[in-house]
């Protein structure tokens, strides 16, 4: 969870960076990371060894203590 949100900070401080009118190459070279950082946490979230029994049946309550 916590590379989702660096990630996801990241990408919105390149929408900062364009509001505010900042030099094309800050923009360019972050958004590059951004996207480097965002594959690489898709590739982190699907390879991750997490197992479970339950099914889309179970309407993905993996964890149900944690909603509560």
């Amino acid at each position: 969870m916590t590379l989702l949100g660096i990630t996801t900070l990241l990408l919105l401080t390149v929408v900062i960076f364009t509001a505010m009118d900042l030099p094309f190459s800050w923009v360019f070279y972050s958004t590059c990371a951004g996207q480097v950082l965002l594959v690489y946490t898709v590739y982190k979230i699907l390879t991750d060894d997490y197992r479970t029994d339950k099914t889309f049946n179970d309407f993905y309550e993996d964890r149900p203590d944690l909603g509560q």
